[in-house]
């Protein structure tokens, strides 16, 4: 720091710094409020709609509770097409999917899996998604659909869901008639500790068949 002999020397000094950098400063002052006003303006903004968004889901709820598919289907819709942002779209978007699924129209709800499998606002939502996704393979048929659904699951954030997916791979697997693999699947999913009621019935079942299909081997 430069040290002034006057006063005088001081308040040129001032002056002198003024002139270079007052402009700027003022430019840098009203930038910075403006970008202060706008942020403050973007969350107020986002609490509203996150506000907003919470108390459709509410009416949304109450309406699944009354078993009013219409309305249910109407406020999903709603949800998704004015607060897509939002994680109350995820949900909504499962709920509307499982009302595709009751009318019938599996290819709907197909499509609604598969973007919320990418989009969802979570990785549990996401793999939520994934899981009832692959339901819906098993139920047209489609098994080594299902069976590559599971294999692309992202594993990092999946660990929650492995013995999910683990007993879904088997009933795969048992539709496709590959007992060997199911069997595999479903005592991993039991060491992941599933705790599925039919999942050691399902295990059973497929040790039964295997052992009849070895009597005939030997017949």
């Amino acid at each position: 720091m430069e040290i002034y002999d006057s006063e005088e020397e001081q308040v040129a000094a001032i002056k002198r710094w003024w002139k270079e950098n007052g402009t700027s400063m003022i430019v840098g002052l009203i930038v910075g409020g403006l970008i202060i006003g706008g942020w403050k303006l973007w969350q107020s903004n986002a609490q509203d709609k996150a506000n907003q968004a919470s108390a459709l889901y509410g009416q949304l709820l109450q309406s699944v509770n009354a078993e009013n598919t219409e309305s249910t289907q109407k406020i999903s819709e709603r949800i998704i097409a004015q607060y897509g942002s939002t994680a109350y779209a995820s949900y909504a978007a499962l709920i509307l999917a499982k009302i595709k699924v009751q009318q019938g129209d599996l290819d709907a709800a197909i499509s609604i899996l598969k973007k919320q499998m990418h989009e969802a606002d979570s990785a549990e939502l996401k793999n939520i998604s994934r899981i009832r996704l692959i339901k819906l393979m098993q139920a047209k048929g489609e098994n080594e659909m299902g069976l590559q659904l599971i294999a692309e699951a992202d594993q990092s954030s999946a660990q929650g869901f492995a013995a999910t997916y683990d007993e879904l791979k088997g009933d795969l697997y048992v539709a496709l008639d590959r007992l060997g693999e199911a069997r595999t699947a479903y005592e991993s999913a039991l060491r992941a500790g599933q705790q599925s009621p039919l999942l050691q019935f399902k295990l059973d079942d497929i040790t039964s068949a295997e052992i009849i299909e070895n009597k005939n081997d030997e017949g």
